[in-house]
């Protein structure tokens, strides 16, 4: 019984050495499908809207500003470039009655506590709390801060800036087109 037990376990191991039996050969793999272009994100509009509640100056409606030109200036409390735009922008928007400043927080923050940090670094120019969640549809959502846009008085963007500004920047885009 050992020799026929030892026979048995002798022809398992030679037939686990022998080459398996070919597969059957693999069909052609399929063509990778195409994959399509992912959708671009659509153009913000040339003439934007935005309604929003201010923290102390009641409602500001952009459509209400035709005639004038208008910053919306995307910032934040953390934002060091947009604090110090804060005492520029709001001289530029005292000294001219051609324009108008608002500020947009685009943070996470409570009204008292907005109202608290102001109460440190005044705004001469309303200043209303997004929703970082739902940013104002009409306007891309910032990529960094500050962010800001310059309306035309027909209520089109004239231009767009990325990164800190300066009312001489923006005195010299309103001249460039042929305002004040």
């Amino acid at each position: 019984m050992k020799t026929a037990t030892l026979a048995s376990l002798l022809v398992l191991a030679l037939a686990a050495c022998q080459p398996a039996a070919e597969a059957p050969a693999e069909a052609a793999p399929a063509p990778a499908p195409v994959a399509a272009e992912p959708a671009a994100a659509p153009e913000p509009p040339t003439h934007p809207g935005l309604v929003v509640e201010t923290l102390d100056d009641g409602t500001f409606d952009l459509a209400a500003q035709r005639g004038g030109w208008v910053v919306v200036n995307f910032w934040a409390t953390w934002c060091k470039p947009c604090l110090k735009e804060i005492p520029d922008l709001s001289a530029f928007d005292a000294s001219r009655d051609d324009v108008r400043v608002i500020g947009l927080a685009y943070e996470e923050i409570e009204p008292d506590d907005m109202r608290a940090f102001l109460k440190e670094h005044p705004a001469g120019y309303p200043i209303a709390l997004l929703d970082v969640y739902d940013p104002p549809g009409d306007f891309e959502t910032p990529r960094g801060l500050p962010m800001t846009y310059l309306i035309d008085p027909e209520g089109k963007v004239a231009k767009k800036y990325l990164g800190p500004i300066t009312s001489e920047m923006l005195a010299a885009d309103i001249a460039a087109a042929g305002a004040g």
